[in-house]
């Protein structure tokens, strides 16, 4: 009873709340993105993400060992295709010597250790920017379940430790799951992208890899159809099930700060690692506020940080993982 009980006792030094802080952001925390073109010795800044960078392979290879250092363990990895390597099915993703597999191949030979996962969808592949095989103003879904599924086997024959289906496709985590298993990749896991909303938050990846949707006939102006409605709760919980009840080992969810209470409802209600990927447009925001002198750039990105924690994330995606080690550091 007051006066007995101040919780301000607990606040009174930085010594004493740091003590007893309830959540703590670690480097182990994140998965680092990274976006990957050809060519060698290549490192372009990405206009609307400041000081994020396409790599070519030989500048991937620095990368990854300097992250390391940094005290960073995991990889998620992208890759830009140039248009004439582009078609509505996705038929460069399937390469055994395309970008993204030799890109596996260099992290490792790199950075024996490193933890690499990869981006499952076609739409860098695709000349419609779409994550599946477009039909009749349509995305079709088993069909473009079987692709995911060789691209997924691809990835592991590279040496690709986990998975990462971004697609939304119904059904694709136990087609993809049985291909690992029926080709001998059992111990490849999966991290789905289970309740990936369509959001306005994506512009300035789909500008890192040329991968928004085309404005032509017959084609789907947006990709509203796989993607989540942003105004659903439910639906999230209900997918999220579903993905691990198909085989995935770590379920994610995208957006990060919009969609904190879908992190929190998630984690109360699966035993499985939650995943949260902080977006190119809420690392876009951040820096533009800072650059005008709004916002402290690292105060803000502690905090945001911090926040995706404590809804719950074990695992963070976010291009702020290197600025984040360089704070504490």
């Amino acid at each position: 009873m007051y006066p007995l009980i101040r919780n301000r006792r607990l606040r009174t030094s930085e010594s004493i709340r740091r003590l007893v802080r309830e959540t703590i952001v670690t480097p182990d925390d994140f998965l680092v993105p990274l976006f990957l073109v050809g060519g060698k010795h290549v490192k372009e800044e990405i206009p609307s993400m400041p000081n994020y960078y396409r790599l070519s392979l030989d500048n991937l290879e620095k990368e990854v060992k300097e992250l390391w250092q940094m005290g960073l363990r995991a990889v998620l990895l992208f890759v830009k295709v140039p248009d004439d390597l582009k078609d509505n099915k996705g038929t460069e993703a399937l390469n055994p010597e395309g970008l993204m597999q030799r890109a596996i191949k260099a992290v490792k030979n790199a950075c024996p250790e490193m933890l690499v996962m990869t981006d499952v969808a076609l739409d860098p592949f695709s000349s419609y920017g779409h994550d599946g095989i477009v039909a009749d103003r349509q995305i079709l879904n088993d069909e473009t379940s079987e692709v995911l599924a060789e691209m997924s086997v691809s990835h592991a024959k590279a040496g690709a430790d986990f998975v990462a289906p971004s697609d939304m496709m119904d059904g694709r985590i136990l087609t993809i799951r049985e291909a690992l298993e029926n080709e001998g990749f059992q111990n490849t896991g999966i991290m789905s992208y289970s309740a990936k909303y369509a959001s306005a938050f994506y512009g300035p990846f789909r500008d890192a890899l040329d991968s928004a949707p085309v404005d032509i006939a017959n084609v789907p102006k947006d990709k509203k159809t796989y993607q989540m409605d942003y105004a659903n709760r439910f639906e999230a919980l209900k997918e999220t099930q579903m993905d691990i009840d198909e085989g995935a080992d770590i379920v994610m969810i995208k957006p990060g700060l919009c969609y904190l209470d879908i992190v929190r409802e998630i984690k109360n209600e699966v035993d499985v690692p939650v995943a949260v990927y902080q977006v190119s447009g809420e690392y876009a925001m951040l820096k533009a506020a800072s650059e005008k002198g709004w916002l402290d750039h690292d105060a803000v990105m502690l905090e945001q940080l911090t926040a995706i924690k404590r809804a719950g994330a074990n695992i963070i995606a976010s291009y702020f993982a290197k600025d984040f080690v360089r704070t504490i550091s």
